[in-house]
């Protein structure tokens, strides 16, 4: 299968490394020092599941050359996705399937306004990694899992093509019984974890086993929640306790994206993830006072980390 990444950062590179390493034609659309590392050096995974590295791999910042591809995994931070779907037209084929990966509840809508609601399925990938350098991406925690599904849950021959695809490459899949829920449920957890994470600057095993600020991330799960069913989203009563649970097996030194984006001055996820939480809450009259309170915390370190406020 011909799979093109758009995005190389842990997630592209990870899941765009299984699938090149089991043989599929595989296409990284990257841009500056990214490209240049992955044309010079290739690919290198440095993984508790295993080490392993690809020498050459075909990386391009000019998608029209590449050609359609049967699917397009766009692995961009959430901020991105609007810039990627321009990216990713020329790729886009009439049995192309575009599969977002990224955190948060809105780049569905997003990338279906700008390619076409027929070609994007939903998705999201599950892995503690990041980028150490340009082209290398080190994988320290969870079993990679990549969840998706068509929009409306039903069971397409295309998605089962991609599954095999994906599984045959060694990857765990999900196909769950309503992608929109799966979407919810880790909007829950990866918001909260991450707001939380970002504001107290701690990894998350002192965050679970402080009472204070479990109290805190069980609250700002509870708010997602509460969204989600105002939104009509069947997310289930268990999914709190659950996703709890997940977040007591974690590493103890494990810490989410946003939050280590936040530490480095890097751009982030805010708007996504806690701002959506605010967003959404507010056009359905739900009161999120702990998102809400993530949200305007962290704003200003946002702005600056964005070159809109410089003192």
């Amino acid at each position: 299968m011909k799979v093109a990444f758009v995005g190389i950062g842990a997630l592209g590179g990870y899941f765009g490394g299984r699938l090149a390493q089991a043989g599929n034609e595989v296409v990284f659309l990257a841009r500056g020092a990214t490209l240049e590392a992955l044309r010079r050096n290739g690919l290198r995974v440095e993984s508790v599941a295993g080490d392993f590295s690809l020498p050459q791999v075909h990386a391009t910042d000019k998608p029209a050359e590449a050609g359609p591809a049967d699917a397009v995994f766009v692995t961009t931070k959430a901020w991105q996705v609007p810039d990627a779907a321009l990216q990713v037209r020329s790729l886009v084929g009439p049995q192309t399937m575009v599969v977002p990966l990224q955190n948060g509840v809105e780049a569905y809508d997003q990338l279906a306004a700008a390619l076409g609601a027929q070609h994007v399925l939903g998705g999201l990938g599950h892995i503690i990694a990041f980028a150490t350098a340009p082209g290398v991406v080190r994988h320290i925690g969870l079993k990679p899992l990549i969840t998706l599904g068509e929009w409306d849950n039903t069971r397409s021959a295309r998605l089962d093509n991609l599954v095999a695809c994906l599984t045959s490459a060694g990857l765990e899949v999900r196909v769950p019984d309503d992608i929109q829920v799966a979407l919810w449920e880790k909007f829950m957890y990866i918001a909260s974890f991450g707001g939380v994470g970002a504001v107290t600057r701690m990894p998350v095993g002192i965050v679970r086993s402080v009472p204070e600020t479990r109290s805190l991330l069980q609250r700002a799960m509870e708010e997602v929640w509460s969204v989600a069913r105002a939104r009509a989203v069947p997310v289930a009563d268990q999914a709190l306790p659950d996703l709890l649970g997940l977040i007591d097996s974690l590493p103890a030194d494990g810490t989410a994206s946003m939050q280590r984006d936040m530490v480095a001055g890097r751009p982030s996820e805010l708007s996504a993830l806690s701002g959506a939480v605010v967003r959404l809450g507010r056009a359905l009259a739900i009161n999120t006072p702990v998102h809400e309170f993530i949200y305007n915390s962290l704003l200003p370190s946002e702005l600056r980390a964005r070159g809109q406020i410089s003192s």
